[in-house]
């Protein structure tokens, strides 16, 4: 390591423990204790320590200095204890500000970097992470560490081979358990996030929040709250229509998270969409402006087994009727399959032509069009709802953006 890299890893040391400092004062605020200076401080002592390890081998020494900066962090927290703060936070971050001294010395900026950025984030989601604590139960979590032993431990266990007869052979256990576990993780983001927030909110909020658990749940409960006051149908279409540009980007990330390149391809009719609908909705906001309240809910864990193996199952079967579609009655057989697995569930159709994209690039446009017919599908479906189950005002607040939706769907098709 020559002047200017060493320079440079001295420096970066003494900023991560800065940055790390800054929080703790600021959280900390005049009741005293470690602050920005000593944790610059004990991040500078870890790269000294890492110096004298790498460069003039005295591991020994670098060992020395490990002991004697958690023997005063060991006091300070002895100190802090009699004064009544029995939590242990600071001291801890300060053990790992002097590793992240130490990862720099040894050239390791970038991975030093990372783990700073991931502290100062925990730190600073202190009242997040505890309002979060006394939101879940412990039905929560058992069904996540269930999921868990099952995600981590026998996922890599699971055959990764593809069985049936050719050219059926497409059920393949590995990859379907596969996108079983990206679907409840992203499912249980959403599901974290509704319950952080709380339940009541008002309408707007609620479709944003209830897209991410089911926009057809959103759509079906708005629809009949409608028919007890129809003088919120306004708003209650907003809410809804939000819940569908939710769906939109929900099935943008899916896609990118599987195939980058089938993404491309549909981002930019889905932001289409999208736009659609938040014109709609900019339309429905200035109607009306009222603060209407709503209610949403966070739903059963997504992580609970039965609910993961039922969409596993349900994933496995659209592969298969899929690849028959594709066999036996071509493009337009798949593009028909899609309109039907869409009408019930977009997320199973959606995974399962991002991963043949994949498998086949020579597809891609076929896979793209599918997704965007099972959308359509998808949205015919709930746009009956609102029409069918609303009140009078919610029906003429809906057709005119639910036919909007459906014509620019229709006409993007070409695109992908």
């Amino acid at each position: 390591m020559d002047d200017r890299q060493l320079a440079i890893s001295f420096v970066v040391a003494i900023g991560l423990g800065a940055l790390l400092g800054l929080e703790r004062e600021r959280t900390k605020g005049g009741e005293g204790g470690a602050g920005v200076r000593t944790f610059a401080l004990i991040s500078l002592c870890g790269a000294v320590a890492g110096y004298l390890d790498r460069s003039m081998g005295l591991g020994y020494l670098a060992l020395a200095m490990f002991v004697a900066v958690a023997t005063l962090v060991l006091g300070m927290y002895v100190v802090t204890g009699l004064h009544g703060d029995t939590g242990i936070t600071t001291e801890v971050s300060a053990l790992l500000a002097f590793v992240l001294g130490l990862l720099c010395a040894h050239g390791l900026i970038q991975l030093a970097s990372w783990i700073a950025v991931a502290m100062a984030l925990l730190l600073a989601l202190k009242e997040w992470l505890h309002r979060l604590a006394t939101q879940i139960n412990s039905q929560d979590v058992q069904a996540t560490l269930k999921f868990g032993i099952v995600a981590l431990v026998i996922l890599p266990l699971v055959p990764d081979a593809n069985f049936g007869p050719a050219p059926l052979n497409v059920v393949n256990p590995y990859k379907i358990w596969l996108m079983v576990v990206l679907i409840s993780a992203l499912n249980f983001i959403s599901y974290l996030v509704v319950k952080v927030v709380g339940v009541e909110h008002g309408i707007g909020w609620v479709g944003l929040l209830g897209g991410m658990v089911s926009s057809t749940a959103v759509t079906l409960g708005f629809a009949r709250r409608s028919q007890q006051d129809p003088q919120a149908s306004s708003a209650l279409g907003m809410g809804i229509l939000l819940a569908w540009t939710v769906m939109l980007l929900r099935v943008a990330g899916m896609v990118v998270l599987i195939n980058w390149e089938l993404g491309r391809r549909l981002v930019l009719v889905l932001v289409l969409l999208s736009v659609v609908n938040l014109g709609a909705c900019y339309w429905l906001w200035r109607k009306t402006k009222q603060h209407t309240r709503g209610e949403v809910k966070s739903g059963n864990n997504p992580f609970e087994l039965t609910e993961a193996v039922q969409f596993g199952l349900l994933f496995g079967v659209v592969v298969v009727v899929a690849r028959v579609a594709r066999v036996y009655f071509g493009e337009t057989g798949l593009y028909v399959a899609s309109a039907l697995a869409g009408l019930t569930d977009v997320d199973a159709i959606t995974l399962a032509m991002a991963d043949q994209a994949r498998i086949d690039p020579a597809s891609l446009p076929v896979s793209a069009r599918a997704i965007v017919i099972a959308v359509l599908a998808n949205t015919l479906t709930k746009g009956a709802m609102a029409i069918g189950i609303g009140a009078p005002a919610l029906r003429r607040v809906m057709l005119v953006p639910t036919l909007a939706l459906l014509g620019t769907g229709v006409l993007v098709i070409v695109l992908v």
